[in-house]
């Protein structure tokens, strides 16, 4: 016959197993999702939120939770957004980099994130350009404001294919552009006027190639204007030479009559 167990052993059993239960499940969530350092993680959804605001960071932290579906780095001194930076965030849906010091934006910097990314901030950075493949197949909408842009045609470009936020657009401003006179205007309002950059870079080019060719034929005129006026010296020299040699007159009459066509 079986002994039944103690009631104090029935009571706390299914309790402990509880709290055993509940504490591996915490450390295991914790192994799959770690929080970097200096940043603050909460959860939204299922999902992680990870903040590193205003924390000193140099670079974009690389042990993200996979799980991350916002990620906030913005006022930190991040200064570039290398190739494939996120690709271990398939379930990314903001993005926020705004008041940093980023100048470079590779070409494949947000790679991975066209099926998920909603938001991206890169607003008050120092980015002068961005290749045209930077944003490509990106669905999300766009904050650019408040870059020192250099308006060209790469620009233009890769503005026609973006969905940028509308409340920012007024703050998109030509620090330089191909045109000194654009310089300091609103981005917006000069596209709106009707002005193409891209038919200044295309003059710019054919301006350019014109002066190489005139300088390539002014050379080779030079050249052969040169090359004639030397021979015609030592035509000359060689002339006089013969002259000066013992020769009946009938020669010399001959020479007389080279001397005269030369």
């Amino acid at each position: 016959m079986r002994e039944s167990p103690g009631p104090g052993v029935a009571g706390k059993s299914p309790e402990r197993l509880t709290a055993v239960r509940a504490l591996l499940f915490g450390l295991l969530l914790a192994s799959a999702s770690s929080c970097p350092s200096g940043c603050h993680c909460t959860e939204r959804s299922g999902a992680a939120v990870v903040r590193c605001t205003s924390g000193n960071l140099e670079k974009i932290p690389s042990d993200l939770p996979r799980d991350t579906v916002a990620l906030i780095l913005a006022s930190n001194h991040i200064s570039e957004i290398s190739n494939r930076a996120f690709r271990e965030l398939p379930r990314l849906r903001e993005l926020d980099l705004s008041n940093n010091e980023i100048e470079t934006v590779d070409a494949a910097a947000f790679h991975g994130l066209s099926d998920s990314l909603l938001a991206l901030n890169l607003a008050n950075n120092r980015i002068r350009s961005v290749p045209k493949e930077a944003f490509a197949h990106l669905r999300a909408k766009i904050n650019l404001a408040n870059n020192p842009w250099h308006c060209e045609c790469v620009l233009q470009e890769v503005l026609r294919e973006l969905r940028l936020d509308p409340e920012s657009v007024k703050d998109m401003l030509c620090h330089t552009a191909v045109r000194e006179e654009y310089a300091g205007k609103a981005l917006i309002q000069i596209l709106d006027s009707g002005i193409n950059f891209c038919n200044f870079h295309h003059k710019t080019t054919d301006v350019a190639m014109f002066v190489t060719m005139f300088g390539w034929f002014s050379m080779v005129i030079g050249y052969v204007v040169y090359y004639v006026r030397h021979n015609r010296e030592d035509a000359r020299r060689h002339l006089e030479y013969l002259k000066s040699l013992p020769s009946t007159s009938h020669i010399t009459k001959d020479l007389d009559t080279v001397s005269t066509v030369l």
